[in-house]
């Protein structure tokens, strides 16, 4: 990739910057989407650089929000955009690792750029020409996939603790390499400690963006070793050379690893089944057991579905993940260890099915071919007796969807006020006897008519609860 002069800019961009013109001010586009034009990829998320500042901005433009204009930012609503605007700034002391402790404008672009967090972020392009402003050469880094901080690592991770976390997230995005000196600063004692300081909210959005990278193995295993992940999630640690292996052959790596191989095979762009695939098994050391058998040792891990749902639950609260997430979550990695056998009735199909809710059929499944991926690095072989007997476990669910079963008691064809109208009183009473309808019914789904469940109903009650 040759270095260029300018970028394309948006025509609407470039409208702006005629504003900030005609005003008497410059303004560049800055960040991120400056790296992804160069790269070849389509900007978003557009912010400005200018020297005007957030008082001027609000005077030249219709409608600026001030959303953080103690730090100098504005943002623009203009052309169905919200653009985040900020006033050149110089560097300041960062006590709080994220917020400069004071804010003092600067006149040029290039001190601007000299505050920003890597070279491959500290370019500008002219909000008009697209010409590049690139002081730190973040273009030669871009072009040779490399993260390196601008100026002193340990400087640049003092002043925001959540530095050292976008590196490695960077790192698994772009498939960039980082920089020797900024890797090595990343496991430094200051620098961790900053880092432990940042909100565990900005840590869980970071997190989140590297279990949706392409491969998410590699960005949790430099998070892994570098110190940071066991800041925020300190339940893996032990997953680390916990071994699997036995004579059965059914895993070829530590749960560590086979966690983050998982994570790599799990559905893309499926969040909540990345997050399932990296808590699945991060219960397994505390229930690994192991016996002789005909003389070899058998690895076990009984239970530990259960041990992981409980942590997965600790570890997601503690990150302040949506309750909504957390839940099903915590469902998936509980009941990942499901199976079937040919022998299954329908009725058996239904039980699944009401246990796991049909709206997690779906990413159960998924969940299931990130597991067996991740036990091997190998997706499972399609026509292989595991594939064909998921394919059919499958098909027999469909079609029991198909059919229409009453999949919990709201289901039925009768409910409480039906019931009362029979003699039957609410209480604990009429909430046992619709326990043993819907038990009936999923036995045997043609008895789903009102007047059998009716019919049933006093049978019940007559016979277990008069007196």
């Amino acid at each position: 990739m040759s270095l260029i002069k300018c970028v394309k800019i948006p025509e609407e961009l470039v409208k702006i910057g005629g504003i900030f013109r005609k005003n008497g001010f410059k303004a560049y586009l800055v960040g991120g989407a400056v790296r992804d034009m160069i790269l070849g990829k389509k900007g978003h998320d557009y912010d400005l650089a200018t020297n005007a500042t957030p008082k001027q901005v609000m005077g030249i433009f219709k409608k600026v929000i001030p959303t953080g204009i103690a730090h100098g930012t504005v943002t623009i609503h203009i052309f169905g955009m919200q653009i985040e605007t900020t006033t050149f700034r110089t560097e300041a002391d960062y006590t709080d690792g994220r917020h400069p402790d004071s804010i003092k404008f600067a006149t040029t672009i290039e001190e601007d750029l000299s505050r920003r967090d890597f070279t491959m972020n500290a370019i500008a392009a002219d909000l008009e020409s697209g010409e590049l402003t690139d002081p730190f050469d973040g273009q030669k880094d871009i072009r040779n996939k490399i993260i390196r901080t601008v100026g002193e690592p340990q400087e640049r991770f003092a002043e925001d603790g959540l530095r050292p976390v976008r590196a490695v997230r960077f790192s698994g995005q772009l498939g960039f390499s980082i920089e020797e000196k900024t890797l090595a600063a990343l496991s430094e004692p200051e620098v961790l400690k900053k880092t432990a300081s940042i909100s565990v909210e900005r840590f869980r959005d970071e997190f989140c963006k590297m279990l949706l990278c392409e491969r998410p193995s590699d960005s949790l295993k430099l998070l892994e070793k570098t110190g940071i992940l066991n800041i925020f999630i300190p339940e893996f640690a032990i997953c680390r050379n916990c071994s699997q292996k036995d004579s059965r052959g059914f895993h070829e790596f530590d749960v560590a690893d086979h966690i983050l191989y998982a994570c790599d095979g799990a559905q893309k762009g499926n969040l909540e089944v990345k997050l399932a695939a990296f808590y699945h098994d991060i219960g397994k050391p505390e229930c690994r057991t192991t016996e002789i058998v005909d003389g070899e040792e058998r690895v076990h891990f009984h239970g530990h579905e259960t041990k992981s749902a409980q942590k997965a639950l600790a570890s997601m609260t503690a990150l302040k993940f949506p309750n909504e997430t957390i839940k099903n979550v915590v469902h998936l990695v509980q009941e990942h260890m499901f199976y079937y056998e040919h022998s299954w009735s329908d009725a058996a199909v239904r039980r699944f099915i009401i246990r796991v809710k049909p709206e997690n059929i779906e990413n159960l499944f998924a969940l299931r071919l990130a597991d067996i991926y991740g036990m091997h690095r190998t997706p499972l072989k399609e026509g292989s007796p595991a594939w064909n007997i998921l394919l059919e476990f499958r098909k027999r669910i469909e079609s029991v969807l198909e059919k229409k079963s009453a999949l919990g008691i709201k289901d039925l064809a009768v409910n409480g006020r039906d019931l009362i109208q029979e003699g039957i009183p609410s209480g604990k009473a009429m909430g046992m006897i619709l326990n043993e309808l819907f038990e009936t019914v999923t036995e045997s789904p043609a008895m789903n008519e009102k007047e059998k469940l009716l019919a049933l109903a006093k049978n019940i009650f007559r016979e277990k609860f008069r007196t």
